[in-house]
């Protein structure tokens, strides 16, 4: 190992990267990082030195922290007590004994096909409804830094609800990736697209290939290009489609799509519709891809043996569920080695890291060029709605006539592209003001901040400590649906993730940090957690951070 590769922390030790793989009992694994004596500090100053060849030109700092054996023992039984309570309360619905029938099938359909699989059905019925209440609550105000929630009660165990007429004022928005404030309604994106909609009206009731390609969507594709940094880009108006319909016109049969373990759904159903080849590394794990970049050269197609037409490699700039960072150099540095292609997707990094905001090419110094294929949404930093992809002109004007997005759906609501021109000009600060550069500044310090203070309580909390999108870990299936109960009593909206958007033991709550919010909603947020937290007894970690003095 080459001294590039260690950092020194500021106890004295050092950490060695290791690119995902496990050490040994004389260490403790911080996502590829090894801190070598067996007290373990997540997030010690860490002096800055380049590693992994001179890649990086920052520090590169994540936590994952691991379960405590007795919580992933606890936990599992949790979930198989719920099982045998699923099956006794089936038993009972069976024979009429349980008054509650909702999850009895009708009789006028049971000689239907079945449209779920049945641990599905069985997962549903017995263990998701007993804390359906934690989702779907749905609001009556602007998603800011704050909101209203509309109160909702249950009769039947969470099956159907309903509305008893009163509103929860002021509940602190911890949960929409609102990540630089825009949505709002008031200020400048609003007013331009009131504008807009008043000259265009709301919806263009064509494609772009017919009657719908206004010059406001040339106007917002030209602003794009130019924010990312490249020759040509192209709009779409949902998020989701950007990527399930233009991976299929990226690869085919005979292509190989190499794909992280944690990629977002949208990624995944396009790279299943594309008809390509797929193979998945280890999550964030650069061994792992090498070695499947490797075995592709070497061995091609099965049974032809023939060379893969092309070979993909699908990433995220900030997983939304883990908090983590795509290792974006090593990942660029693997896809020149062996002439592959990279697609980036930056739904949640764009807006959102960066000294400019222009996402994690920028955060990590390197040239949009080196990115085959980047694409971002704007429903997130933009507070609007619809996706983009950027890159050469030759890629753009291909896509521009395969793509089932280009062709086949309807153009951009103009209001909606008048909301995203107005604050990508604040972010670039083309509007005259420093608005957009606050913002960007505000989200990393409240950032660091959230993710500090919660540390230092004792949470297990996940991911890159720039990053966002801070996952605190609940574990115990009990537990998921009374911390969503707990804050909302205290006026704290969050949102709750388990299983199977999950590992079965990682259930968890996802936090998404905002420049909207002000330090005393931070400080009014964090005292209910650790309050919530002492009362379900979350505070799991064996690593507890010195406070510092702020």
């Amino acid at each position: 190992m080459t001294e590039s590769s260690v950092k020194k922390l500021s106890n004295g030790d050092r950490c060695y990267s290791t690119n995902g793989v496990k050490p040994g009992k004389n260490g403790c694994v911080k996502n590829h990082y090894l801190y070598k004596k067996q007290h373990c500090y997540p997030e010690e100053k860490i002096y800055h030195v380049e590693h992994n060849g001179g890649l990086y030109k920052r520090p590169f700092n994540e936590v994952f922290e691991e379960t405590p054996m007795l919580v992933a023992v606890l936990t599992y039984m949790g979930y198989g007590i719920l099982t045998i309570f699923g099956y006794l309360r089936d038993f009972l619905r069976k024979w009429k004994i349980e008054k509650c029938q909702n999850a009895t099938e009708r009789e006028e359909q049971k000689d239907f096909v079945p449209l779920y699989q049945d641990f599905e059905n069985f997962y549903t019925r017995n263990l998701y409804m007993r804390i359906r209440d934690s989702w779907n609550r749905p609001i009556c105000s602007v998603p800011g830094a704050k909101f209203d929630v509309m109160d909702r009660v249950s009769y039947d165990y969470n099956w159907t609800f309903k509305y008893t007429g009163k509103v929860v004022k002021d509940v602190i928005n911890m949960g929409s990736y609102n990540y630089l404030g825009f949505a709002e309604n008031h200020g400048l994106c609003v007013d331009a697209a009131a504008d807009v909609t008043m000259k265009y009206g709301v919806g263009v009731s064509s494609t772009r290939r017919e009657m719908g390609n206004l010059g406001k969507h040339e106007e917002l594709e030209k602003l794009v290009a130019r924010f990312l940094g490249v020759e040509a880009a192209m709009a779409f108006g949902m998020g989701f489609a950007t990527n399930s319909m233009n991976i299929p016109a990226l690869v085919g049969k005979g292509c190989l799509i190499l794909s992280d373990e944690l990629n977002h759904a949208s990624l995944v159903l396009g790279a299943r519709l594309s008809g390509a080849t797929i193979r998945v590394f280890k999550h964030n794990n650069m061994q792992s891809l090498e070695k499947l970049l490797k075995d592709a050269i070497v061995h091609g197609q099965p049974r032809t043996h023939r060379p893969w037409k092309k070979i993909l490699i699908l990433v995220e700039g900030i997983y939304s569920m883990e908090g983590s960072i795509i290792r974006l150099p090593e990942v660029i540095a693997l896809k020149k080695k062996y002439k592959a292609f990279l697609y980036l997707d930056e739904a949640h990094s764009i807006g959102a890291l960066g000294p400019s905001g222009k996402g994690v090419v920028e955060y990590f110094g390197l040239d949009p060029k080196d990115v085959d294929i980047m694409m971002g949404t704007f429903t997130k930093s933009f507070g609007a709605a619809g996706g983009y992809i950027g890159g050469k002109k030759e890629l753009i004007d291909y896509l521009f006539t395969h793509s089932h997005s280009a062709v086949y759906a309807t153009s951009m609501s103009p209001p909606v592209v008048e909301q995203i021109i107005t604050s990508m000009k604040c972010i670039m600060g083309e509007d005259g003001t420093t608005l957009g550069q606050d913002r960007i500044k505000q989200l990393a310090e409240n950032t660091r901040y959230f993710r500090r203070k919660l540390q230092e309580m004792g949470f297990i909390i996940y991911g890159n400590s720039d990053s966002p999108v801070v996952p605190l870990m609940l574990y115990m299936p009990a537990k998921i649906g009374a911390f969503g109960r707990e804050m909302l009593k205290r006026n704290i909206g969050v949102v709750v993730v388990g299983f199977p958007a999950t590992p079965i033991i990682e259930s968890r709550a996802r936090f998404c940090l905002s420049a909207a919010h002000t330090k005393e909603m931070l400080d009014t947020a964090l005292r209910m957690i650790s309050e919530v937290g002492d009362l379900l007894q979350l505070k799991y970690s064996r690593h507890s951070l010195v406070p510092l003095l702020d």
